[in-house]
């Protein structure tokens, strides 16, 4: 390490307490994506103290800092995410919300914290050719889909998660690059440039006609043997599914009948489709429209499907050199895996937004352990989950930045940009509509 680098981590390690209070406090207080109220403002409280100028309830719960009022150089934005995953069933739920941090987001927005207190430290400012934002942003998790469509159309949002709305409203507008970092259940230091599906969300909604079951079942019409045609019909098409494009279909039934009694006059399902292309799950997105239309042909009961655009696959950068580079330094005797662009993950996020944009450089610590997205994800480390993170993300930017920000103008100038904004929000744009089919009655109904 040459002496900034010292002293960063030594910064640090001053700070150790102070940050993993902050961190074990925001694991004991999930929310839930775009009610990350609490959250966002211990965050903004502590960029405040630091005396950055911060911007709040950007796409509702946002947090913007910046290092520097001003500066010549790129923009370096080290990001942490602020919601949880509903899972109440998880021992450190957070009883009001439901929520439990078991993706390991209350370990980035920590991180966060750790390196803005670091680059804060005017020596080590003074050593940034170029500005440092620290960004806390929500609802990375595509969750409560419901919720997030009446979001929509109360105008609140347009987008179901929190960096798709962020481009949108252009708060992303002055960075040049993105920092990510997200925990993992194994003590494993990667370098994750690597590509990952995108997502579409379908809302699927059958509307039937109610009668009594054992009674009059002729007199019904019902939802929910429509739902079931459906869902079948999308898995005998599972076949046609080309391997390499990596096509994921998964549902849930949110709203099923009242009573086993009473013929379901309302069925509600929920789609993600994903594909390692936008064209391979928007094809895969269209058999399940004909599989949907199938189930309600079938029983003639009406189908109201919504449309909503969910996050676009990672486009890895060509030189993550620097991600690496950082790691090992505070690796120890660990082992750093880097995952390169020939690796592909079937799982998405909304970073894939952002690295069709812009470039975009992550990394995975350690410090938990179960499987991700369930109950029994726990802490074991506390230093791989907060103190770690804090570390690598302050290295990157002063990596990036020094030295006349050499290595941050040559990643940029190295990246191609799959869409430009305006695209981009062309293309979400196309991806919100409302297909419906009227409730065909037989004469014998009619």
């Amino acid at each position: 390490m040459d002496e900034i680098e010292k002293k960063i981590c030594a910064v640090i390690d001053k700070h150790r307490d102070e940050l993993i209070a902050f961190g074990e406090d925001l694991w004991l207080h999930a929310e839930l994506g775009f009610q990350e109220h609490r959250t966002a403002g211990k965050f903004a409280n502590q960029m405040k103290s630091l005396g950055l100028r911060t911007e709040e309830s950007l796409a509702v719960t946002g947090v913007k800092s910046y290092l520097k009022d001003s500066a010549d150089g790129p923009t370096v934005c080290l990001m942490g995410e602020f919601d949880g995953l509903p899972i109440p069933t998880h021992p450190h739920a957070n009883p009001e919300t439901g929520a439990a941090h078991c993706c390991g987001h209350h370990a980035q927005a920590t991180g966060v914290v750790g390196a803005a207190i670091a680059l804060c430290d005017p020596e080590i400012a003074e050593a940034l050719d170029g500005n440092v934002v620290f960004f806390g942003v929500p609802a990375e998790e595509y969750v409560e889909i419901e919720k997030r469509n009446k979001m929509r159309q109360q105008g609140l949002i347009r987008y179901g998660c929190g960096k798709c709305e962020l481009l949108r409203i252009g708060a992303m507008d002055d960075l040049d690059i993105v920092v990510g970092h997200h925990a993992s259940t194994s003590k494993q230091y990667l370098v994750a440039n690597r590509s990952c599906n995108g997502f579409v969300t379908k809302m699927v909604q059958f509307h039937g006609r109610a009668a009594h079951a054992a009674g009059e079942p002729e007199r019904g019409i019902d939802a929910m043997n429509a739902a079931n045609i459906a869902m079948h019909a999308v898995d005998v098409q599972r076949e046609s599914f080309r391997d390499g494009d990596t096509v994921r279909v998964h549902a849930c039934i949110s709203k099923g009948g009242d009573a086993p009694n009473i013929i379901a006059d309302d069925v509600r399902l929920e789609y993600s489709i994903r594909g390692k292309t936008i064209p391979a799950y928007q094809d895969a997105a269209r058999k399940v429209d004909r599989a949907m239309h199938a189930g309600a042909v079938a029983t003639g009961c009406g189908l109201t499907i919504t449309n909503l655009p969910g996050n676009l696959p990672i486009v890895p950068v060509k030189d993550a050199s620097v991600v690496e580079e950082a790691l090992q330094l505070i690796c120890g005797d660990t082992p750093v895996t880097c995952t390169g662009p020939e690796f592909h993950s079937t799982s998405s996020g909304d970073y894939g937004d952002v690295s069709c944009i812009m470039p975009l450089l992550q990394f995975n610590t350690g410090g938990f352990r179960g499987t991700l997205h369930s109950p029994d994800v726990e802490l074991t480390d506390l230093d791989d989950a907060y103190i770690v993170p804090a570390k690598v993300f302050a290295l990157i930017a002063y990596k990036l930045l020094k030295n006349g920000g050499n290595r941050a103008k040559a990643i940029i100038d190295s990246f191609e940009a799959v869409l430009t904004k305006e695209q981009y929000l062309k293309l979400m744009e196309g991806m919100l509509s409302v297909d419906e089919m009227e409730m065909k009655l037989l004469p014998a109904l009619e």
